[in-house]
């Protein structure tokens, strides 16, 4: 991208909201994908970790199109919780519940 690009991208973005921005980034984002890791806790302990999340995605009713008290998403399931993906270790589908205690986050590895 030429200065003038940039400048003009730059320019573009000053201009909107910080909410704006952050749609823009979340956007962005689901396009390229993430190297997200999701962590479920049972009190102060991990329990199940998922590798390799692109996203999680809100549960949508089938007739309403209202939003659901879950999210879902595909990942390797780490069965031994130590951040690889190791073989036998594929790649699953998987729900979290709003009443749960989960984290997600971009891998730091």
């Amino acid at each position: 991208m030429n200065r003038i690009a940039i400048a003009a991208v730059l320019l573009a973005l000053g201009g909107c909201t910080q909410e704006q921005q952050n749609k823009l980034g979340r956007d962005i984002q689901n396009w390229t994908g993430t190297n997200g890791v999701l962590e479920i806790y049972s009190g102060d302990k991990v329990v199940r970790r998922f590798l390799k999340v692109d996203k999680l995605s809100t549960g949508l009713g089938t007739d309403d199109g209202s939003p659901r008290n879950y999210r879902y998403g595909y990942g390797v399931l780490d069965e031994n919780l130590n951040f690889a993906v190791d073989p036998g270790e594929k790649k699953v589908y998987f729900e979290v519940g709003g009443f749960g205690t989960y984290v997600f986050f971009e891998n730091p590895r």
